[in-house]
C-alpha cells in the first residue's frame, strides 16, 4: 500500500539519522519524566536540521491522509517532521484552497503538536500567517481562549507573522489576556513574543512595559527586555521606571 510504503521510507529516514547520545539527551531537555510537561514523549535522537533535510526530500511525495498517520506517531521526530513537511507544503502553494485544507489540517491535529518546538516551529508559519494575509484573527482568537496551554502558545506565537509585519496589537491583546498564566512556558513564549515586537519597534514594547512590566512575571519580563540597553534593563529589573 503505498501510504505505508512513503511512511516507512521517511521513519527509515530518520532512524538511520538518529544520534544515541541524542536521544539520551533530548528526554531531559523536553521534560519528558512524571509530571513533565512533556510527559512519556519518545525520542529518537535526530537533530533538527537534518528533519529538515528529510522533510524537503519528502513534502511533495506525501499527502495529507499519510501526514495524519505521521503526526499521529508517538515518536516526536515523527511529528516534528510532519509538521515541517506541512509548513513546507503552505509556503509552495499559492492556492487559497490548498491554503485553507492545509490550516484545518493543523488545527484537527492540535493534539498531537504538545511541546514548545512542535508549536515555536510550525505555528506562525501556517496559522500566523493565514489569519494575518486573510485579515481574520478568530483562528488564533479562539486557540487564545483554549484551556489546552499548548494551543493558547500557539495564539501568542502565531502573532509571529504579524510582528514581522508591523502589526503589534494581538501580540499585546494575547501576552495580556494570559499574563498570569501559570506555567512558565506561557511567561516564555509572552516575553519572547514581546521581545520581537521591540526588534521590530521598540517604542511599542516601552510604551507596553511602562503600562504592565509591574505585573508582569518575572521570566516574562526578563524575556521582553533581553535586547535592551542594559541601564534600561536594570531600570525594569529593579522597578525604576
Amino acid at each position: 500500500m503505498k501510504n505505508s510504503i512513503i511512511i516507512s521510507d521517511i521513519k527509515q529516514a530518520l532512524q538511520d539519522l538518529s544520534i544515541p547520545d541524542k536521544a539520551e539527551f533530548f528526554p531531559k531537555f523536553f521534560k519528558t519524566g512524571k509530571g513533565e510537561y512533556g510527559e512519556g514523549d519518545i525520542f529518537i535522537g535526530v537533530t533538527v536540521p537534518d528533519q529538515r533535510s528529510v522533510a524537503k526530500e519528502f513534502y511533495n511525495k506525501i499527502s495529507l491522509e499519510e501526514l495524519s498517520e505521521l503526526l499521529s506517531s508517538t515518536i516526536h521526530e515523527h511529528r516534528l517532521t510532519a509538521l515541517l513537511m506541512l509548513v513546507y507544503k503552505f509556503e509552495k502553494t499559492k492556492d487559497k484552497i490548498q491554503q485553507k485544507e492545509i490550516v484545518d489540517f493543523y488545527l484537527k491535529h492540535t493534539k498531537y503538536i504538545n511541546n514548545w518546538d512542535l508549536v515555536d516551529t510550525s505555528c506562525y508559519k501556517i496559522i500566523g500567517r493565514y489569519c494575518f494575509e486573510n485579515q481574520d484573527s478568530k483562528i488564533l482568537n479562539k486557540l487564545s481562549h483554549s484551556e489546552n496551554m499548548w494551543e493558547k502558545r500557539m495564539a501568542i506565537v502565531g502573532t509571529m507573522h504579524h510582528i514581522k509585519k508591523g502589526d503589534f496589537e494581538l501580540t499585546k491583546t494575547f501576552a495580556l489576556k494570559n499574563l498570569m498564566h501559570p506555567h512558565d512556558l506561557m511567561h516564555k513564549a509572552n516575553g519572547w513574543l514581546l521581545r520581537e515586537m521591540g526588534n521590530k519597534n521598540e517604542k511599542e514594547l516601552l510604551d507596553f512595559l511602562n503600562l504592565h512590566y509591574k505585573e508582569m512575571p518575572r521570566t516574562c519580563l526578563r524575556y521582553a527586555i533581553e535586547k535592551l540597553d542594559e541601564e534600561l534593563r536594570q531600570d525594569y529589573l529593579k522597578g525604576r521606571i
